[in-house]
């Protein structure tokens, strides 16, 4: 079967597709056919090795993929041969979704509903699964909530969730006109241009925050810093990206801010399937709306990850072997 691999790490010339031996369905398991396979900004890091944990090499990446139930191991009811399911290989402590093909124990799959599509339920997945962790950990019920890069996977869904659990007033980040026109169709109250000299001060003047939820890093946290109130959390979700510096934490402090970290993998537990299966159900009703990212084919995997890292896209960015 066709795989995308790395052996070294670099651009994104280094995903090669490769052949391997297909997967094989153990006992207990089952055969999926990838139909969409995510694409996830952290994979982009891992691949130049920017992320904050080094993986073994070669590496064949990709954490969650969504597909149709081929053949099964010993054990395993037929009655599931043919079902469409999503399966969180992130669940599994594995990857190695940018594949054809995926054995995973039967248990672990997720049944995907007939109307949702491979994609939507692919956009769930790690980005759906992480913004309804955040608003249960810094829940934004009444309070002036910022989103950085609200057109993106995590973005476009957080603003959502956090306005249907009552934030206040949601204000969006993007770095375009059309990704914020994006964001305010998705139901923020306001979409201001993050890369704008001065943004933070004016934020500050006409609407201090109450929460922000980052999953950019970097700079934009420090620049977050300044249009957040007195008493307010920031929730930082840009693991290997923190470089907020001892001042700025002792200015936190000052003003009884709050610095919340969060990481998805330590909070997911036996709810995993309930949580993912609300989301379709929150997805198929409308309530949810899954953005509409970018596809490339498997062969094509170095160009998702460039689309990624150009920041040129919005929604969630699938391979489609």
């Amino acid at each position: 079967m066709k795989a995308v691999r790395f052996d070294h790490f670099g651009p994104p010339e280094v995903l090669k597709v490769v052949e391997v031996p297909k997967a094989m369905p153990r006992e207990g398991e089952v055969l999926v056919r990838v139909r969409t396979a995510g694409v996830n900004f952290f994979e982009v890091l891992m691949r130049a090795n920017r992320y904050a944990v080094t993986p073994q090499l070669p590496m064949i990446p990709g954490v969650e993929v969504a597909g149709v139930v081929e053949a099964i191991g010993e054990g395993v009811d037929s009655a599931v041969i043919g079902a469409r399911v999503a399966v969180p290989l992130f669940a599994l402590g594995r990857g190695e979704g940018y594949a054809e093909y995926v054995a995973v124990p039967g248990a672990s799959v997720i049944s995907i509903p007939d109307v949702l599509s491979f994609e939507a339920a692919v956009a769930l997945m790690v980005q759906g699964l992480t913004v309804l962790h955040m608003v249960r950990q810094a829940p934004p019920r009444d309070k002036t909530v910022l989103v950085h890069a609200a057109a993106g996977g995590v973005g476009s869904l957080l603003v959502q969730l956090a306005k249907r659990e009552g934030a206040g007033r949601v204000i969006a980040t993007a770095s375009s006109e059309k990704k914020r026109s994006l964001s305010r169709t998705l139901g923020a109250d306001a979409a201001i241009d993050y890369t704008a000299e001065g943004w933070q001060e004016t934020l500050r003047e006409k609407a201090p925050v109450d929460l922000i939820y980052d999953t950019i890093g970097g700079e934009v946290t420090r620049a977050s810093l300044v249009a957040l109130a007195p008493g307010g959390e920031l929730v930082f979700a840009a693991l290997g990206r923190f470089r907020l510096e001892v001042a700025d934490l002792n200015s936190m402090f000052e003003k009884n801010q709050t610095l919340k970290g969060f990481a998805l993998l330590p909070l997911l537990s036996e709810t995993l399937a309930d949580d993912l299966s609300a989301l379709f159900s929150l997805a198929v009703s409308g309530a949810l709306i899954v953005a509409k990212g970018a596809s490339f084919p498997l062969d094509k995997a170095a160009d998702a990850h460039r689309a990624i890292e150009s920041r040129g896209v919005s929604g969630k960015v699938v391979l489609v072997p």
